[in-house]
């Protein structure tokens, strides 16, 4: 009896400190500290895709024998020379570990030399486009490339899969981009002109995009996910309702505009989560990611348009 006791005991202290830890069930959200303190996880292989010290990738390789599908892997941090891709390593690792090879980018951002327009546009796309070299050494499925982002790396990964509509005169253009099948924006900007978002992080879309909407319109054309709509590959879109940096109205503004547009598109609102849960593998939010990524690589859409290209180039 004594010994049942002392069970219960350890039961409800044990409860007792999960709640008192679990900082979303008293509406506390986590920081970019939170995120930050994570311990940074080692990739399989450092690789360069340009000269500049920012221009390279990690890549992280399932332990199995197969060819991968591959997921490109985009941290955010507002665009800012500050937030570079070692806080989002772990997410890269856990997800490797579902059997996908990934790709996680480093790339110019504001505050490094060449970063902001266009040198941050033209990392981004030079470091997916290095896949085609990469599959050369290693086991990589480049019928199955999907793209996940967070936040400013949100934006990288729905203009990644976009910038196919982009016309020859842009100063983004590049021919027969990597064909990218799908994305998976986290609290992504989709909306580069959203009036609700002009002022986050200090007013960094400016600092990116060297001017506001008014003063250089021709660059939002050419970097704003929302200006080259449709894409014509599925998109998903997770969201935490407590989000104080992008907003859920901006979020569901682009969702809709994504719909009208004729583009497969879901979103997914987390009502407890903030900014920072959905690229912390220990929260919450880790399993409603780790679904949709699943979901989106194996959706008969990716895998339509996986085939249609293995048939183009067999003919």
């Amino acid at each position: 009896m004594k010994k049942q006791k002392k069970g219960m005991a350890l039961i409800f202290f044990t409860i007792f400190v999960f709640l008192c830890c679990s900082p979303c069930l008293f509406g506390q959200q986590m920081t970019v500290k939170d995120l930050l303190d994570m311990p940074p996880t080692p990739a399989d292989h450092r690789i360069a895709y340009g000269n500049n010290p920012n221009q390279f990738g990690q890549l992280r390789l399932p332990k199995k024998e197969g060819l991968f599908p591959v997921v490109i892997i985009i941290h955010g941090g507002c665009w800012l020379s500050q937030y570079d891709l070692h806080h989002i390593s772990p997410l890269a690792t856990e997800i490797t570990k579902m059997g996908y090879a990934t790709w996680s980018l480093e790339y110019r951002r504001v505050g490094n030399k060449g970063g902001g327009w266009p040198g941050t546009f033209l990392d981004v796309a030079a470091g997916a486009d290095h896949l085609n070299k990469l599959a050369q050494e290693f086991p990589l499925d480049l019928d199955l490339v999907a793209a996940i982002g967070h936040s400013a790396g949100g934006h990288l990964a729905l203009w990644l899969v976009a910038r196919h509509k982009l016309t020859a005169e842009s100063t983004l253009y590049k021919q027969n981009p990597l064909p990218i099948r799908g994305v998976v924006s986290l609290a992504g900007v989709g909306d580069l002109g959203s009036p609700n978002l002009q002022e986050i992080c200090g007013g960094v879309i400016q600092k990116l995009m060297g001017g506001t909407p008014a003063d250089v319109p021709e660059r939002y054309a050419q970097g704003s996910p929302q200006e080259l709509l449709p894409f014509g590959v599925p998109q998903t879109l997770i969201q935490g309702a407590k989000d104080q940096i992008v907003t859920e109205g901006s979020v569901r503004d682009y969702f809709e505009t994504v719909k009208k547009s004729g583009d497969k598109v879901d979103l997914i609102l987390l009502p407890e989560a903030g900014h920072f849960e959905l690229v912390i593998p220990t929260s919450f939010a880790w399993p409603v990611v780790r679904k949709a990524i699943e979901t989106l690589i194996h959706s008969p859409v990716i895998n339509k348009l996986a085939q249609s290209r293995q048939e183009s180039r067999n003919l």
